[in-house]
């Protein structure tokens, strides 16, 4: 685990350009979006041989199926014919997917079905939609746009361990989604996720609800976790507290242990230099929730709308002539730890 530093120097954050340049976002879309694990789906919402669901990520249009063998397939939703959008609903069950273009159709492996306008079905590369890779871990799918990616165990090894201990994670079904676009850059989002300095401030309740005295952010390989204890805890809840984890580049999980353990994810992906959309989904073991269930969502909610209204003020800062970076606060050290990643992936230099 990596600690605070006690020898605090000023240190200047990424360039605020970073935040509002088109060609970066681009590089970032293919140097970090398409090269990194990201998290598409849950096992729940593919449960039986048919069911499918799509998914998008920095432009690039995704299915993940189940198929007649049981298992998990990702590919483009793409035709290998002309290149045409094939499936155009969110989820669903089907025996096959068609391409409403030319009337191609696909088994749901992505495996050419019929293509009636060629006599063959030796066509090559263009005889399959194109797959990408995918792993399931506690239930959760992700998916990877680079053939040669290495398997997650080897990027997130350690991350992975460390939710061994929740045993209900694998119980839990995704139970209800929302979603928010946001007027702020992505990394916008997630330094916001990554410091607790203006909770006092813009989290009055989250304030109250957590010891704020101790609250900790750890520092781990491609991932931190914050928790603290609660301020009102009964004696049976003091070893349960909430771990808030955030994992390269984009995924924040949310675990709250105990008699009804569940869990919350939250996606952020790229739209624009200046737009994020944000989905935030909800796992519990039963579809019946309980009045403790929806006080957490609201609790979970009122949180992110407060986030909501800083991050996109600070968009409007990054655009401005004032300053070209901001400076890290001592206990800043995770959104610099963010950087640093950044930095290594994309390669863009401080100026």
């Amino acid at each position: 685990m990596k600690q605070l530093q006690t020898n605090y120097a000023l240190e200047h954050t990424l360039p605020y350009d970073n935040y509002v340049n088109p060609q970066i976002f681009e590089e970032e879309k293919k140097k970090i979006f398409q090269n990194s694990w990201i998290l598409a789906g849950h096992t729940s919402q593919v449960e039986k041989p048919g069911d499918f669901f799509t998914f998008n990520i920095a432009d690039q249009p995704l299915i993940i199926s189940r198929d007649k063998n049981n298992e998990l397939n990702a590919f483009y939703n793409i035709c290998p014919h002309r290149g045409s959008i094939v499936e155009k609903s969110e989820c669903g069950n089907k025996k096959v997917f068609t391409c409403t273009y030319h009337g191609w159709t696909f088994k749901l492996n992505g495996e050419l079905n019929k293509a009636p306008n060629f006599g063959t079905h030796e066509l090559g590369n263009h005889s399959c939609m194109t797959q990408v890779k995918l792993e399931v871990f506690q239930s959760m799918i992700f998916i990877n746009l680079n053939p040669e990616a290495r398997p997650m165990a080897e990027t997130y090894g350690e991350f992975m361990a460390s939710l061994e201990k929740y045993t209900f994670l694998d119980s839990l079904k995704k139970i209800r989604v929302t979603q928010r676009v946001i007027d702020a850059n992505w990394k916008a989002v997630v330094d916001n996720y990554l410091e607790c300095d203006h909770c006092k401030i813009a989290h009055p309740e989250f304030s109250k609800t957590f010891d704020m005295k101790n609250y900790h952010i750890d520092l781990h390989d491609n991932f931190s976790c914050q928790y603290s204890e609660l301020t009102n805890k009964s004696n049976e809840a003091q070893e349960d507290h909430a771990n808030f984890y955030w994992v390269w580049p984009n995924l924040m999980v949310s675990i709250y242990p105990g008699k009804e353990g569940n869990m919350t994810t939250s996606q952020i992906l790229p739209l624009a230099p200046d737009k994020s959309l944000a989905i935030y989904s909800y796992y519990f073991k039963s579809d019946e929730i309980s009045e403790e269930q929806e006080e957490l969502i609201r609790f979970v909610n009122q949180v992110r709308e407060e986030d909501f209204d800083l991050v996109e003020l600070l968009q409007k800062g990054f655009h401005t002539n004032a300053f070209k970076y901001g400076i890290y606060s001592p206990t800043e050290y995770a959104i610099k730890y963010f950087h640093d990643l950044y930095e290594n992936a994309i390669d863009v230099c401080k100026k």
